[in-house]
């Protein structure tokens, strides 16, 4: 039964990171920066279930971005949702906290969807905008996702503990 559980909750974020890019209005900055609203709380959410959903989400969140068709350098990007979810569930499996979790991989997910624009894009202005955009972006979703895992932490379910959240 936990497994099913598991299975369909992962299924349910996936489902939302595809409709997230489809339905929510976009923020543009540069030929590659675009921020979606609440794009990244399903990644947030996905890494206290583990790292198999986190990547799962990851994928989903490359399917929406590329269903709402916008530019590949935008689906590039989102790819690295499934490297963020993978790490951020690792640091939850070793008990670092949600908060601790947003800080370490901010950074990284900035560089990271920095470095998948280069070869498509060049080394150039979008570079810094999207690494630095980025992070902001991961950061308002830090805090839109906050209150729901505080509020699953209350539920009792083991995979949202509340020593992870804080």
């Amino acid at each position: 039964m936990e497994k099913v559980r598991k299975l369909t909750q992962t299924a349910l974020l996936i489902g939302l990171t595809i409709i997230i890019p489809i339905l929510m209005p976009k923020i543009q900055l540069g030929e590659a920066f675009t921020m979606t609203p609440a794009s990244h709380v399903p990644m947030f959410l996905s890494m206290f279930l583990g790292p198999a959903a986190s990547a799962m989400v990851g994928i989903g969140s490359t399917i929406g971005f590329q269903m709402s068709g916008t530019p590949f350098p935008v689906v590039a990007r989102a790819s690295t949702h499934i490297l963020v979810g993978l790490l951020g569930a690792q640091l939850l499996k070793k008990d670092v906290s949600y908060v601790k979790v947003a800080l370490i991989t901010a950074p990284l997910h900035g560089l990271a969807e920095a470095l998948v624009i280069i070869p498509l894009l060049g080394f150039n202005a979008n570079s810094y905008i999207v690494a630095v955009g980025t992070m902001f972006h991961h950061c308002v979703d830090v805090i839109i996702a906050y209150p729901v895992v505080k509020a699953l932490a209350k539920t009792g379910r083991k995979e949202f503990v509340l020593n992870k959240v804080i």
